[in-house]
C-alpha cells in the first residue's frame, strides 16, 4: 500500500510544463527510491579474491565438508572455518565472491553462483583457494533484495553488476512519450532468494566425496551432476570432469521452486505451493514422479526412511499465513499422503537424523523432537533453545550446526538427554 501512496503523492506533486514545442509535455517528479549500486563488469569478471578472515555480518546458507564449515556472507562471499575442534572453530579466510548465495563441493572443487555465473574454485589448498573455471551467464539475471517500501529505479546493465541498493531522493523530468517507453513494470521487480541436506549426500555413488548443505539450499550434487534451482527451472551441470563442468539439461518444474533435498535415488523439491518428487535413477535426466500440494508458503523439505518433513512459514515474499510442520508418508513416492500437521511459530530450515528432528522456529529458537512416531511429534519435545533467531541446521551424527541471525551455533547431541552448546561464531554488527 505504501507504494501506491507514494505514486499518488508523486502525481499530486507533478508539474506539467509546456516547452517551446506545443505538443511536448514534461512531467517533473520528486520521489524516494532504491538506486542501484554497481560493480563494473571488469571488476566482476576479475575473479574471486582471498582475504583475511572476516567477521560474520549477514550470514546466509551453510555447508560442511571434511571438517570445514563454509558460511555464505549474503551477496558478498564465503567464510571458511576449520572445525577440527567444534568447541573452538578457527576462522581461516574469506572468499570474496560478488552476489554469491549457494555452494556445493565435490572432492576439492567448490561450485558457487556469482551473479549470473557459475564459478569453480579449487580448494585443495584450503588456505589458498583458486578460481579455475567460470561459466558465463549460466543463471538468469537477478538482483539483490531491496526495500520494498520504495520503488526501484531503472537498472542499467551496461554499468555493470548490481551489488546492492541505497535509498535516495530522485528528481527527474521526462516527456510523456518517455514515460510510455519506460512503463515496463520495473518498479515491481522482485528480488530472487537463492534460496542438499542429508547424510546420504556424503556417499555419492560415483566415488566422489561431496559435502552436506542445509535444508535451504538450491544446489545439490549427485552422481556426476550438479543440480541447481533458478526461477522455474532445474539446471543441470555435468561435472564428470570436476574442474570443468558442462551445461547439461534444463528441466521446467514450477515457478515457485525453492529447495533441493536428495534421499537415496529420489529428489525432493520444496516449492511455495507444494513438494515435488523426482526420480534420479537416470541422474542426467531426472523424471517427475509425483507432487504434494499445500497452501502457498515457503517450505524446505527433508526426508528419512518413509517420512518427509516440510515446514511452512508466513511473513515472507512467498506469501501465505501458515506456520506449521507437515508430515507426509512417502513410502509410495507416486502418492505422498499427508499424515499430520503441527503448529509452530515461524519455522524455517530443518534436519532429521535417526529419528531426531531439528526445527529452526525463527525467533522462537531451535526446537528438537523425538520423531520416531510421526503422529505424536509435538508430545515428544527433547529440547528448546530459546532467545536465538534460528534459520537452518546441518546434523552431522553427533554435532549439530545451526545458523541464525546471531551467528553459527554448534551443539553436541550425542546424548539427547544432555545436549551441550559447544561454540558460537557470533555475528558482528556493522
Amino acid at each position: 500500500m505504501k507504494n501506491f501512496t507514494v505514486i499518488l503523492y508523486l502525481i499530486a506533486l507533478s508539474l506539467v510544463l509546456f516547452s517551446s514545442c506545443e505538443d511536448e509535455i514534461i512531467d517533473r517528479r520528486i520521489y524516494t527510491a532504491n538506486v542501484p549500486i554497481y560493480m563494473s563488469n571488469a571488476d566482476f569478471k576479475a575473479g574471486l579474491k582471498i582475504k583475511e578472515p572476516q567477521d560474520l555480518v549477514n550470514p546466509g546458507k551453510i555447508y560442511f565438508k571434511d571438517s570445514y564449515i563454509f558460511i555464505n556472507e549474503m551477496y558478498k562471499g564465503i567464510h571458511v572455518f576449520d572445525n577440527s575442534d567444534p568447541s573452538d572453530p578457527q576462522n581461516i579466510s574469506f572468499i570474496e565472491l560478488p552476489s554469491n548465495l549457494d555452494i556445493a563441493i565435490a572432492d576439492n572443487f567448490l561450485y558457487a553462483d556469482s551473479y549470473t555465473d557459475l564459478v569453480v574454485i579449487d580448494i585443495s589448498d584450503i588456505h589458498n583457494p583458486i578460481e579455475i573455471y567460470r561459466i558465463d551467464s549460466a543463471f538468469p539475471y537477478s538482483i539483490p533484495p531491496y526495500d520494498t517500501n520504495y520503488p526501484l529505479t531503472d537498472i542499467d546493465e551496461s554499468k555493470g553488476v548490481v551489488i546492492g541498493f541505497e535509498i535516495q531522493e530522485i528528481t527527474e523530468e521526462i516527456t510523456v512519450t518517455e514515460m510510455e517507453l519506460r512503463d515496463r513494470g520495473i518498479f515491481f521487480f522482485d528480488a530472487l532468494g537463492f534460496t542438499e541436506m542429508s547424510k546420504s549426500n556424503i556417499t555419492n555413488g560415483s566415488g566422489t566425496s561431496i559435502g552436506i548443505a542445509g535444508s535451504m539450499s538450491k544446489f545439490m550434487i549427485y552422481d556426476h551432476y550438479l543440480y541447481t534451482l533458478f526461477l522455474s527451472q532445474m539446471k543441470l551441470f555435468d561435472i564428470s570432469t570436476l574442474n570443468q563442468p558442462l551445461e547439461s539439461n534444463d528441466i521446467s518444474i514450477a515457478w515457485d521452486i525453492e529447495t533441493l533435498f536428495r534421499y537415496e535415488d529420489k529428489m525432493f523439491i520444496g516449492a511455495q505451493t507444494g513438494m515435488y518428487i523426482y526420480d534420479l535413477s537416470s541422474p542426467g535426466n531426472p523424471t517427475y514422479i509425483s507432487e504434494f500440494t499445500h497452501a502457498q508458503s515457503c517450505d524446505p523439505v527433508v526426508v528419512e526412511d518413509d517420512i518427509a518433513y516440510v515446514t511452512l512459514r508466513s511473513g515472507t515474499r512467498c506469501g501465505g499465513i501458515l506456520n506449521q510442520l507437515d508430515v507426509l508418508d512417502v513410502s509410495d513416492v507416486t502418492n505422498p499422503i499427508h499424515l499430520k500437521s503441527y503448529s509452530f511459530y515461524n519455522p524455517h530450515g530443518l534436519g532429521i537424523d535417526n529419528g531426531t528432528l531439528f526445527i529452526c522456529d525463527g525467533e522462537s529458537g531451535l526446537k528438537i523432537f523425538d520423531a520416531q512416531d510421526p503422529l505424536s511429534i509435538s508430545d515428544n519435545q527433547i529440547a528448546h533453545f530459546e532467545s536465538i533467531n534460528s534459520k537452518d541446521v546441518i546434523p552431522l551424527g553427533d554435532i549439530l550446526l545451526m545458523i541464525g541471525n546471531e551467528g553459527l551455533y554448534q551443539y553436541d547431541y550425542t546424548d539427547l538427554s544432555n545436549l551441550k552448546l559447544l561454540s558460537i561464531i557470533p555475528v558482528t554488527e556493522q
